[in-house]
């Protein structure tokens, strides 16, 4: 059995749809499909996920939104009329979408997720109409029928797992099942969207349920590639690749979707297969477990991201001083920030951030108490840093990566703020000026492509 998820661009309008049914009927063993929301279809369109956030925030807001409603309605009139579907079932979608306002919600997250969900709920039910009408038997697996449980906030969701159990119920029904992604029902029998990838989540999930062979997820590109196409054209796609390498690179950005999306099927050891909607024969990236994996290159991919600040503080002899580290968690703690890497000297000491969990009175706030605290001789935010990742299972075969990564960078006159060898010997992380990480990125990535290092 197959589980096979298509993204937004996958089910934009009636064309994309044809192409998605044609993926379908190609291979018997495609029985479960998970989808997402109508994507964007051209250059500056709107995704109806999106269209959905400013329905829900003019409810919210009691303003006119007659507009945007028609919007939405049309997206899925459109897809319909494409294959012909019966008036009457495509009216079941816009009674759906009129309806919305009308129903009870104990605060604005409730309302807000369920009306970002009905996105991949109609869709899912459109698909399934499709499908029948072709003589594709087909049934909508509705969340609240199935038993596809969550937990935790509305707004960020988390598995239950006896949602696993609920699924495999279903694993000998006949029929293509038609899964919605990105939510699930609540203890309150509420809907409850998960926060990021949430289709991919939902993907991998049906794909731990079901015990599937293989989760396939169709999106718009050709297969992952060993570096970003838009800092090094043209790069080298990569065949396969394991678990580890996909988490590794995703930290950095790397990939089609998020990487804790598909931990559910990481879990359970399912090999994942991304493939493109627009060219399904082509072969994409397995993403295999790391056992019986045999690398042919000493790094598979390099990625980097921007998204990072970083708190330096120096004081001589802060190695000896027990406690320093843990002052310094206890006053992040207070302001609810978490940090991504501590490298740290003899004398020095460097906090790394996620720049999205600050603003100026919480980088305020924690000089101000760090400083009163710890009295560090320097203390200075670094707001021009980035991370690069450089990930192979090579690297373990190879005593002289780190040589072959510096090199390059050095020699251009590229400054290395840090230098971090993963523990499980199959990642370098390096901490490098934002101006610099692209030129980094295509210099690592020309010493080991571009020169052919394989492994022999």
């Amino acid at each position: 059995m197959k589980v096979t998820k298509f993204g937004g661009s996958s089910l934009a309008n009636g064309p994309q749809f044809q192409k998605v049914i044609n993926i379908i009927k190609s291979d018997p063993d495609r029985r479960a499909i998970v989808v997402s929301a109508p994507g964007t279809r051209f250059k500056g369109d709107i995704k109806v996920t999106d269209l959905l956030i400013e329905y829900a925030n003019q409810v919210i807001n009691h303003e006119d939104f007659s507009d945007t409603l028609n919007q939405i309605i049309d997206r899925y009139q459109e897809i319909g009329r494409s294959f012909h579907v019966d008036e009457q079932q495509i009216n079941q979608i816009v009674t759906q979408l009129n309806d919305l306002p009308n129903q009870s919600f104990s605060d604005t997250a409730h309302l807000m997720s369920t009306f970002k969900a009905q996105g991949e709920f109609l869709n899912a039910q459109m698909l399934t109409m499709i499908l029948n009408q072709l003589e594709i038997p087909a049934k909508f697996m509705d969340p609240k029928q199935i038993g596809f449980k969550v937990t935790g906030n509305v707004e960020d969701a988390q598995i239950n797992p006896a949602t696993y159990e609920n699924i495999r119920k279903f694993r000998d029904v006949k029929e293509k099942m038609v899964f919605p992604g990105f939510f699930g029902i609540n203890d309150d029998n509420q809907i409850a969207t998960f926060s990021r990838g949430g289709s991919d989540i939902t993907g991998s999930i049906v794909a731990r349920g079901l015990q599937a062979d293989l989760y396939e997820n169709f999106t718009d590109v050709n297969a992952i590639y060993s570096v970003d196409p838009r800092v090094v054209k043209n790069p080298k796609a990569i065949d396969v690749m394991t678990y580890r390498e996909m988490r590794e690179l995703s930290y950095a950005g790397f990939s089609v979707f998020h990487d804790e999306a598909i931990i559910p099927a990481i879990q359970v050891r399912i090999p994942i297969n991304v493939k493109n909607t627009s060219a399904p024969d082509l072969p994409g990236t397995m993403i295999v477990p790391e056992n019986k994996f045999q690398p042919t290159r000493v790094i598979t991919g390099v990625a980097s991201a921007k998204h990072f600040s970083a708190l330096y503080i120096h004081r001589y002899l802060l190695n000896k001083q027990v406690g320093f580290t843990l002052t310094i968690l206890k006053i992040l703690y207070k302001y609810g920030v978490s940090y991504e890497h501590m490298p740290s000297g003899i004398d020095d000491l460097t906090i790394i951030f996620d720049k999205s969990q600050l603003n100026d009175h919480i980088v305020k706030e924690i000089t101000k108490e760090i400083k009163a605290a710890l009295h560090p001789d320097q203390l200075r935010w670094i707001n021009d840093y980035a991370i690069i990742m450089i990930v192979g299972e090579g690297m373990q075969s190879d005593n002289h990566t780190i040589e072959k990564i510096i090199r390059p960078l050095t020699d251009n006159g590229i400054s290395i703020h840090m230098i971090n060898e993963g523990a499980s010997k199959i990642s370098v992380m390096l901490g490098t000026d934002i101006k610099d990480s692209d030129k980094a990125v295509k210099l690592i990535y020309r010493n080991f492509f571009d020169n052919n290092r394989l492994i022999y």
